[in-house]
């Protein structure tokens, strides 16, 4: 189940090759058509010409969120207005908006990286999936949606919004594939149970992405659905999703190299680090035409193997995300990433995967609650029982992060749920 065997199985000299004379020619792309890019490279002495492949892609600046922000909203693109068929943009939720367009040529290479994503995980054009992602200026619904049109499976545009619907049309439509967040899964997974319809679905693969999840979470959900569920990768900034996703062996996530060259270095020097070793991840796009970035700093997270696959893929694989470097909460010095509690969580066996992390700093001292819903059957055990389960709680989560925290029991779907990005954490801290 391989849609691009060519790309994706072709040797690393082949795909150092490929992959230099694409960066020199975005390189000069960017040089000739961006004036942001032509003003960091003069300033640092720097011509197109110094880069002849790969090994000269230290010398090239990197790119951040904030040049994005700086240069709203076109500032960055590097094609006429009239070569750009559509534009996304991001939430804003942490600043203003970062808007991204894409020509129909970038489009067709989304499609295609979508296309390799789904096949990944077994979908195939007599298929029907549900793109439940959110549609709009958010990538993750159209993203998806073009690409499995592109494999040519039978797409149901179900959005998000009303979780009972889809339930019925899932059943329905025989529908036997989705994509959505990990976390709108699992609230999937409890409207199928509450209507008892799990046995009556024919569901056999999700495609999750959009927000950090846990190989545990994974777990879960393949348990609950009886399915098999695929990590999927990608930002605006990028691309959208399908920049990579992991195959059947869940040894990490493919990126496709021809597309995007990836980086791993280290966020405190900005030098490259071993493979292997734990860094944040910088991507060079190798064909984008409207929005070339050079070194964009992701803050995701991540090593890098270039070992082959069992799968028979030779693309390099970036392994399942720790956190971001933006992301990560410090808290009385220690670093503190919210996929910790959530793995510790599930290796429990008596919580759900839904919690909340409440961080506070009361006398110049921080503080840390986890609300953790926990299966009904344990609300109607004694006290004592509970207070037992609470302490083995916060016993796992300290042995997990090193801290000692407060622990609430709440009772299920007490949380919120979300149907795009679970919010794990509230930080209460007047951080001056």
């Amino acid at each position: 189940m391989i849609w691009n065997e060519t790309k994706e199985c072709m040797s690393r000299d082949e795909m150092s090759a490929l992959q230099s004379a694409r960066l020199v020619k975005t390189v000069n792309h960017v040089y000739h058509n961006v004036e942001f890019y032509r003003n960091k490279m003069q300033k640092i002495g720097l011509e197109p010409g110094d880069i002849k492949g790969i090994e000269d892609i230290t010398k090239l600046p990197y790119t951040t969120k904030d040049d994005l922000r700086d240069n709203y909203p076109f500032g960055l693109f590097a094609v006429p207005q009239s070569e750009v068929v559509r534009i996304h943009a991001s939430s804003g939720t942490t600043g203003k908006a970062t808007i991204v367009g894409y020509t129909r040529r970038d489009i067709e290479i989304w499609s295609e990286c979508v296309a390799r994503v789904l096949t990944m995980a077994g979908i195939h054009k007599n298929d029907i999936i549900q793109i439940a992602y959110g549609y709009g200026l958010f990538t993750g619904g159209l993203g998806a949606h073009y690409g499995a049109e592109n494999l040519g499976a039978t797409v149901v545009p179900m959005s998000t919004g009303n979780t009972k619907k889809l339930v019925t049309m899932m059943e329905d439509f025989g529908v036997n594939a989705i994509a959505c967040t990990p976390s709108y899964l699992l609230h999937i997974a409890e409207t199928l149970e509450e209507m008892n319809k799990i046995d009556k679905i024919q569901l056999k693969a999700a495609i999750c992405g959009a927000e950090p999840w846990t190989e545990n979470m994974r777990k879960e959900i393949e348990e609950r659905l009886h399915i098999s569920a695929h990590d999927i990768y990608g930002l605006s900034e990028i691309m959208g999703p399908g920049v990579a996703a992991d195959c059947s062996y869940h040894k990490g996530l493919h990126i496709w190299e021809d597309y995007f060259m990836p980086e791993i270095i280290s966020p405190e020097t900005l030098q490259p680090v071993a493979e292997g070793e734990l860094g944040e991840l910088a991507i060079t796009t190798l064909t984008k035409e409207a929005l070339p970035l050079l070194r964009y700093r992701t803050k995701d997270l991540t090593s890098i193997s270039y070992e082959k696959c069992e799968c028979g893929r030779t693309s390099a694989r970036i392994s399942r995300f720790k956190g971001r470097s933006d992301d990560m909460l410090i808290i009385r010095g220690v670093n503190v990433f919210p996929s910790q509690i959530e793995s510790a969580l599930l290796e429990i066996g008596e919580t759900t995967p839904h919690y909340l992390m409440i961080v506070d700093r009361v006398n110049n001292h921080d503080t840390l609650e986890v609300l953790v819903e926990v299966e009904e059957r344990f609300f109607s055990d004694e006290i004592k029982q509970l207070e037992g389960l609470t302490k083995k709680i916060a016993h796992v989560i300290q042995q997990a992060i090193g801290l000692a925290v407060k622990v609430k029991l709440v009772e299920p779907r007490t949380l919120e749920r979300s149907e795009g990005k679970a919010k794990r954490v509230i930080d209460k801290r007047q951080l001056i």
